[in-house]
């Protein structure tokens, strides 16, 4: 979800030094690319859009466990899982003074579906209509049973915007404009800086502050000294490891605030059952049991990350760790038995290609880490080969099945646990001699083909009952560990800093800050 793509430039506007006019200044590198809800994609910009915004749904922070924003209770659902009924909250306005009602919710909807935007397919591929069936009642009809789909709902780009302010249409869309009816409205957007001030006339809790300075700066490095040299309030995305080490242990020193919070994404690697060793299951197997992961998290990020046991991350209560149960961490003994009975010697080595973006920095040190775990202690039964390739064309080839093995990234699209197993493991066409030849798991280069996980996922995607869904991701997961189209790599954390003085620093499980919370006193300037 995240990407370093350029933004439109405009008028710029520097936003300063803090002072002592309640405002917060936040510093960052990431630049947004567009704040038209509808076409944003990326962290850089989905984290000012969802600051600006309500949806019909929200995260508190520290939960996945979805509450009414705009709704003002869970949806209704039909018998047969297909129709949506939400209850809408009354007396909120939008910027520019417009009622919001379920027609303006309507239009909201549909222009995040028909504009054409990056994210239109979140709702394109599972909503069949949208209608406001009261003033303040939304009926939503599905093509397909989801259980997961108020969690889409959550999503900042579906948001509420303005009638009177947008249109309707493929690629009408407006990059440095936003109109919602969020606590903040957008005062100043220039090429290094955004300017939010408060919006008088918002219906629920007013911010703590009386308006957020968001200062971008051109590296990790900028950001760092900024933040030292006390020039913002707030450092947010993103600081180097190494950056994040210094400042924490300062912070012991009583110097500034650290805050940390359990991260959504995840990196992982895939190994293509298509090519050889990686069809034999022994071999992905031993791969699985090689990988140590305190070692990884130590040596490439300075244990600023959690080791992850399994595709879906611990933030959600369906979380098994079932690799480590099956495998353990850096567990020698049991690789060498499997590869030993695939038929491999030190000998006849099993010799496997690790392919990575060059843009990543942890993707390639995690590769090396992982290749230097195999050449000094596999005894030269299984030889790594590290292969970084520019990032477009990794994610590009990822897909036509050129690389062995590959790591990556991944950042969810909306809280649930079916967001970290159907974008990885459904697979609409292929068998098991050929694998996966059109759905998810070709996209990701794992090729994986099970037709018994295919009946899980879509069982989960229908099951209301949480506790049955429960059931249904166990043995997802679990089948998973025995299979190995991945290996769960680490959990990302998330890192903010704070001046003394400031207040309220929070972020929500998406990785989003949370602007209106934030105070700061003269003493953190």
């Amino acid at each position: 979800m995240i990407s370093c793509s350029p933004r439109p430039q405009t008028t710029s506007t520097s936003v300063g030094s803090p002072s002592n006019d309640g405002r917060v200044t936040v510093g960052t590198t990431l630049k947004p690319r567009t704040l038209d809800p509808a076409d944003a994609y990326e962290l850089q910009s989905l984290v000012l859009v969802y600051n600006m915004s309500d949806r019909l749904y929200t995260y508190p922070s520290g939960s996945t466990e979805i509450q009414p924003q705009l709704a003002t209770a869970l949806p209704k659902v039909s018998q047969d899982g297909l129709t949506y009924t939400i209850p809408l909250r009354q007396g909120v306005v939008f910027h520019d003074g417009t009622p919001f009602n379920a027609k303006a919710m309507e239009f909201s909807i549909q222009r995040f579906m028909q504009n054409g935007g990056k994210p239109s397919f979140l709702l394109k591929d599972v909503v069949d209509s949208v209608k406001a069936t009261g003033d303040s009642e939304l009926t939503i009809k599905l093509k397909k049973q989801f259980a997961a789909f108020p969690a889409l709902l959550a999503f900042p780009g579906v948001c509420a915007v303005s009638p009177k302010a947008y249109e309707l249409g493929a690629g009408k869309f407006q990059p440095n404009n936003f109109i919602g009816t969020g606590p903040y409205k957008l005062a100043k957007y220039g090429t290094d800086s955004v300017r939010f001030d408060v919006f008088d006339k918002y219906w629920g809790d007013k911010p703590a502050n009386q308006g957020i300075n968001w200062q971008i700066f051109s590296s990790p490095a900028n950001l760092f000294n900024a933040f030292k040299t006390k020039a913002v309030d707030v450092a947010y995305v993103s600081l180097e490891p190494i950056q994040i080490k210094t400042l924490q242990e300062s912070a012991k020193q009583g110097n500034w605030q650290p805050i940390t919070a359990e991260g959504s994404a995840v990196k992982f690697m895939a190994l293509n059952r298509n090519q050889k060793p990686l069809d034999n299951p022994a071999v992905r197997g031993a791969i699985a049991a090689l990988i140590d992961r305190s070692v990884i998290n130590q040596r490439v990020l300075y244990n600023q990350a959690e080791a992850l046991y399994s595709m879906v991350p611990t933030t959600f209560d369906v979380y098994q760790p079932v690799f480590k149960d099956k495998y353990g961490d850096g567990n020698v003994d049991k690789a060498k038995q499997l590869l030993s009975s695939a038929g491999f010697s030190n000998s006849n080595p099993a010799r496997v290609q690790i392919w990575h973006s060059s843009t990543s920095p942890t993707s390639a040190a995690a590769a090396q880490t992982i290749k230097a775990l195999a050449d000094q202690k596999m005894d030269g039964m299984l030889q790594f080969e590290i292969s970084p390739v520019e990032s477009a064309t990794f994610f590009k080839d990822i897909s036509k099945g050129l690389y062995p093995a590959s790591i990556f990234d991944w950042y969810p699209d909306f809280l649930d646990p079916d967001n970290y197993i159907q974008p990885f493991l459904e697979c609409q066409k292929g068998s098991v001699a050929k694998g996966c030849e059109d759905g998810a798991s070709k996209t990701q280069g794992s090729f994986y083909y099970n037709e018994n996980i295919n009946k899980l996922i879509a069982q989960e995607r229908r099951e209301q009952n949480p506790e049955i869904r429960k059931k249904i991701f166990t043995d997802i997961q679990a089948q998973v560990a025995t299979d190995v189209p991945y290996v769960p790599l680490w959990q990302s954390k998330d890192y903010v800093f704070a001046q003394n003085g400031v207040n309220g620093v929070q972020l929500d499980p998406s990785q989003f800050l949370i602007y209106k919370t934030i105070s700061a006193t003269p003493t953190g300037k």
